[in-house]
């Protein structure tokens, strides 16, 4: 199961009702941190997530809204006594941004943690699920990342014992790899004896202007999380300093061929955020706009 719980909604500027922007995605385990702006330590907190279940930290970009909670992070994970090594992901040049960030403090390695640099492509794999980047367009090296479920063959009980009077055998771990058997002489196809449940996937559109890459990132995908910062009529802004307008964040998730388009990272010109989200529904039907503190499956 995906869990996804939005910490932070509001862009450059913070208002009452939004934070800087930070989601966290929760899948069997693995708390998975997307962008870290200001207060998230204390959204966190208010949403009654310990911060020491955090596993990675996935940095779209350092822009000041995206990262600025990061060294408050650390000192409350030290103050929880965190003893795993935190591993922090971001674009080319991230290495010396979070060096430069702690110098800032009176840091002394409290945690241990990893920068790693990645680029276009797979940058992390373990049996269950995958984690992608892109490459997207904004006024700093900027990342889109995509969570990919991987797909599962579960065992079809019931033909097995109907058909092969087979239950419980470790011969059963070859069925579901996906490998056909032979049983009491009889070949059994891994087709028919197991089925396949397809992965999801979510992808998360940072700050960036209208690009094929991120057409290419949700491709397919269960959920896409863009950025919105503008309506249609600032549509020159958003070009201007390479953001997105609700429009265009639809227009995305249509070519994409997406299932669901949740919206964020709002300008705080905006009080309210119905004019965005109805601008999106025009494009994409199934778009609807994120507010802090948001929580559902996937």
């Amino acid at each position: 199961m995906i869990q996804l719980t939005f910490l932070g909604t509001a862009s450059m500027v913070p208002t009452k009702e939004r934070n800087h922007v930070a989601a966290l995605l929760t899948y069997d385990g693995e708390n998975i941190l997307i962008d870290c702006g200001e207060g998230t330590q204390r959204q966190l907190r208010i949403a009654e997530v310990s911060p020491t279940k955090i596993s990675k930290i996935l940095i779209s970009h350092w822009h000041g809204d995206h990262v600025l909670g990061l060294p408050g992070l650390m000192y409350s994970l030290a103050a929880c006594e965190y003893n795993d090594t935190l591993k922090i992901y971001g674009p080319k040049g991230a290495k010396e941004f979070m060096h430069h960030l702690m110098k800032g403090f009176a840091y002394k390695d409290q945690i241990s943690y990893e920068v790693i640099e990645v680029g276009d492509g797979v940058f992390f794999e373990n049996k269950e699920f995958k984690l992608e980047a892109k490459a997207l367009t904004h006024t700093a090296p900027c990342l889109g990342f995509a969570f990919i479920e991987k797909d599962k063959r579960n065992i079809d009980v019931d033909y097995l014992k109907k058909n092969h009077d087979l239950s419980k055998h470790p011969i059963l771990k070859d069925l579901q790899a996906g490998k056909d058997i032979t049983w009491k002489g009889k070949v059994i196809k891994a087709d028919k004896a197991t089925r396949v449940t397809k992965g999801k996937k979510v992808s998360f559109v940072s700050d960036t202007a209208y690009c094929q890459a991120a057409v290419d990132l949700c491709k397919d995908a269960d959920l896409v999380v863009c950025e919105a910062t503008y309506l249609a009529d600032l549509e020159d802004k958003a070009e201007e300093y390479r953001h997105l307008t609700a429009s265009m964040a639809a227009d995305i998730a249509k070519k994409a061929k997406a299932k669901r388009l949740v919206l964020t990272h709002f300008s705080q010109r905006y009080r309210s955020v119905k004019e965005i989200e109805s601008e999106a529904k025009k494009v994409f039907k199934n778009s609807s706009c994120a507010e802090d503190f948001l929580s559902f499956e996937v």
